[in-house]
């Protein structure tokens, strides 16, 4: 899996317009940049040198010269398939963009995982260990994860509120009390009856921690913890996939981590599945 580019993607939320436009060029032509200059970059772009130079000092290189290194390694590796076995030439359609899927999802989750270190998930983990009850929501599609992260908090023994209506949550809110945790999942982190949720929670004194993508939004900026995707892609068709999946395997993480941090959780986790087993069988 290619770092380099991976850290590209996964930074390019956070970036000024014009860093936006270097790391785009580098991304779109990423095999071709071993042979340029980093003045030649600037022409092709129209900016500066001292830009571009600034620019890859900023992603944490020394300068032009290990940015274009780490590309150009990255793309070597990604040419042989990270080491795997190469694809067979007469590889059907389907299966090729079966192929460019995956890697474009696993490229995703590795950009997310790299914006949410082990000590963030673990932060988060923590807190809610501690809290009384947790208080979860989504809206529309955001929905989908927070009911299924609902259920397993439950799963563990973790006293779960789940709302996806911000009216349902803003009364079930009043019986917060303080270290009592509301997450909030909003991709985009726009939605004002969320940030208004969010305002209520942090009037109680509880904790907020929001789930939304890697970039600057008015949810986000009312959160105490936060938890960050990272997942691009030009057609729009294949965006939401890479979000959905990366964002999966964010709380994946999160959830080993609140198993394996209680033994009391694991008995819980064991239980349940053991009373749910029957009423699963016909």
């Amino acid at each position: 899996m290619s770092t380099a580019l991976v850290k590209l993607r996964s930074e390019r939320d956070r970036m000024s317009a014009i860093e936006r436009r270097i790391a785009d060029y580098i991304l779109d032509n990423a095999q071709l940049l071993r042979d340029y200059s980093s003045q030649q970059l600037a022409n092709a772009l129209g900016i500066s040198q001292s830009s571009v130079v600034k620019f890859c000092q900023k992603l944490g290189f020394k300068g032009y010269p290990d940015l274009k290194l780490a590309v150009s390694e990255a793309v070597i590796r990604a040419d042989s398939n990270g080491g795997a076995a190469p694809q067979p030439v007469d590889v059907s359609s389907a299966t090729a963009q079966g192929y460019g899927l995956w890697l474009r999802k696993s490229e995703a989750e590795e950009a997310t995982r790299l914006i949410n270190p082990p000590g963030t998930l673990t932060a988060v983990a923590e807190a809610i260990g501690r809290a009384g009850t947790v208080f979860i929501i989504g809206l529309g599609e955001d929905d989908l994860h927070a009911r299924v992260l609902a259920l397993r908090l439950a799963q563990l023994g973790i006293l779960t509120v789940h709302n996806f209506d911000a009216a349902h949550m803003t009364a079930s809110l009043s019986a917060a009390r303080p270290d009592d945790v509301l997450l909030a999942f909003s991709e985009h982190g726009q939605q004002p009856a969320l940030c208004q949720v969010a305002q209520l929670m942090r009037s109680q004194r509880g904790k907020v921690i929001t789930v939304t993508r890697h970039s600057a939004n008015a949810l986000r900026a009312l959160a105490d913890q936060t938890l960050l995707v990272s997942a691009h892609d030009e057609r729009s068709q294949i965006e939401p996939l890479l979000y959905h999946s990366a964002l999966q395997h964010l709380l994946d993480r999160l959830f080993i981590r609140l198993y394996e941090a209680d033994s009391n959780r694991r008995t819980r986790l064991q239980q349940t599945q053991e009373r749910i087993q029957p009423l699963l069988e016909p």
